[in-house]
């Protein structure tokens, strides 16, 4: 009986030659990353152990970026601690103010995740590392805690879903409406403590940015993990971000997978998520009635890469957002900043009527920059739509893609791109 992809990576961290779904084992830790709101909880629980240092300061990430720049005094102590900690214990890579950036953009762009890694987080979207064929998981803080003390932490061996991707996406159909359309297939708990594991001649045909946002929402169905095979591609992108050396691992063609599902993503199209789950997903195309928005939000950890800005602006050039809508733009890390503002992307959304934020979680968790009032909708490329998720218990997030988020800006409801003429 052969290994999945996540087996193996997990096996050889645990020092074994084979591991099987179920089995309970101790791996080594290649990463382990807190942001502002979870890392805190971990320094004071690791200041309660008897240690005197993190097992090595290469190997930790903080990146400020949930609400930052500090948005109250709360925010502030938080940060204030995570800072004094990473400065007293010599943290190589802590990201602040002018360097931060939304954690799962910027550990990659910063070549800190590769193939082959095994990565702990205290983010539950921590899974967006498998699109470089890493092992990547959210945890709690306690868990951030005990990897940041011994580099080690314990895991049970997940079950494999595999989804054999065929086909080529539409114009304007990107890994948000693949993700999208998995998580309405199958459940919100449909890959439960699960790997996601992507296979199949269709990858090719998915950019980089396209497998990170597919990657990053397998939370959303439960997914333990979900990985992708290392292609061409994905080479090319740990090469040009990282001088680590990374190690390649591909499932056995005896892999167990518990179920597998074949899409073709030629048949996809822009879809959404309706309040208040993932998992309430409908085709662009077929609502019967016009949704109103109030808000329109681009970015996030899921949507705010280059290729989603680039995708935006193709929508706004010459367009201006409606009257009365609110449309914000959020680029995830500096260097996508500086790279959407030298391409002229800022000055496009600007001229749209739209505001361009630092890169900041922000609205995506109800933080800052896009608090929705009772009874506003906003539709958001973001990753989660629960109730009051982006504020009042009474506001409704309507997840989607770029394309469809910068549309239904200028329309002032969910539309598509073709609306428009494109």
């Amino acid at each position: 009986m052969g290994m999945t992809m996540t087996q193996k990576i997990l096996a050889a961290h645990a020092g074994l030659d084979k591991v099987e779904a179920g089995q309970l084992i101790e791996a080594d830790l290649d990463l382990v990353l807190g942001n502002d709101i979870t890392s805190p909880v971990a320094i004071h629980e690791m200041d309660k152990m008897t240690v005197d240092t993190v097992f090595d300061k290469d190997k930790v990430a903080l990146v400020m970026d949930h609400f930052i720049p500090n948005k109250d005094i709360k925010s502030a102590e938080h940060c204030k601690c995570v800072r004094e900690f990473a400065c007293r214990h010599e943290i190589t890579n802590y990201f602040d103010v002018g360097e931060m950036g939304i954690e799962h953009a910027l550990l990659p762009e910063k070549g800190l995740t590769v193939a082959g890694d095994v990565i702990i987080g205290a983010d539950s979207h921590t899974c967006t590392y498998g699109a470089l064929g890493a092992f990547s998981t959210g945890v709690g803080s306690t868990d951030m805690a005990a990897g940041m003390a011994t580099g080690k932490a314990w895991f049970k061996v997940p079950s494999a879903i595999k989804f054999n991707l065929v086909g080529k996406p539409a114009k304007w159909v990107s890994g948000k409406d693949v993700i999208l359309h998995i998580i309405g297939m199958i459940g919100v708990d449909g890959a439960l403590y699960k790997s996601m594991e992507f296979a199949g001649e269709g990858i090719r045909n998915l950019s980089m940015d396209d497998r990170f946002t597919i990657a990053n929402m397998a939370i959303e169905a439960g997914g333990k993990n979900g990985i992708f095979p290392v292609d061409d591609l994905a080479v090319a992108y740990m090469k040009e971000h990282s001088m680590r050396p990374y190690t390649v691992y591909e499932a056995d063609e005896d892999a167990v997978y518990e179920e597998e599902y074949t899409i073709d993503l030629s048949t996809l199209k822009s879809t959404v998520s309706f309040p208040h789950l993932p998992s309430n997903t409908r085709v662009v195309e077929d609502l019967k009635e016009d949704v109103v928005i109030d808000q329109s939000v681009i970015g996030s950890c899921t949507n705010g890469r280059i290729d989603d800005l680039r995708c935006a602006a193709e929508i706004l050039k010459g367009r201006r957002v409606k009257k009365g809508v609110r449309c914000i733009v959020i680029p995830a890390t500096q260097k996508i900043y500086l790279e959407a503002m030298e391409e002229g992307l800022l000055k496009i959304f600007i001229e749209a009527g739209a505001v361009v934020s630092t890169p900041t979680c922000g609205p995506c968790l109800g933080g800052y920059m896009g608090i929705l009032a009772e009874g506003e909708r906003c539709i958001s490329t973001t990753n989660r739509n629960f109730v009051g998720r982006m504020g009042h218990v009474k506001s409704e997030v309507y997840l989607a893609s770029p394309a469809v988020a910068a549309a239904s800006a200028v329309t002032g409801k969910i539309s598509l791109p073709q609306e428009l003429g494109l």
